[in-house]
């Protein structure tokens, strides 16, 4: 199903149902939490976080999961951990019908603040 472009990340969300919606709202306070000096903005269509002029990850949203794009190298740091999950190249899914891997997903935001800061989060 297209959608139309968002202009910002709320108003990407508000596309959604309630159920996707909290997820990408979860999704976004980890991120933020983590990120606090990050730029929120839309690239590729879809929620996008940028540190440092540079993309830090982006996640979607979608009929029965969020999925989370921590580029290719965010996957391969962690693909025994994401081995449970669905992925692509560069993307993990993350089913709607279950809780969100919040620690994982925080260690991978945390691996990618490194990866192109050279410094830990926060």
């Amino acid at each position: 199903m297209a959608r139309p472009t968002a202009a910002s990340i709320d108003e990407y969300i508000a596309q959604f149902p309630a159920k996707t919606q909290a997820a990408l709202e979860e999704m976004r306070a980890i991120i933020r939490d983590l990120t606090p000096d990050a730029v929120e903005t839309i690239s590729y269509a879809i929620p996008t976080f940028d540190l440092g002029g540079k993309h830090l990850v982006h996640f979607a949203g979608y009929a029965r999961h969020v999925g989370l794009y921590p580029t290719p190298s965010g996957m391969e740091a962690f693909a025994a951990d994401l081995a449970p999950y669905k992925r692509g190249k560069g993307s993990a899914q993350f089913q709607l019908s279950e809780p969100l891997p919040v620690e994982l997903i925080r260690r991978i935001v945390e691996f990618r603040v490194r990866e192109v800061t050279g410094r830990r989060p926060g």
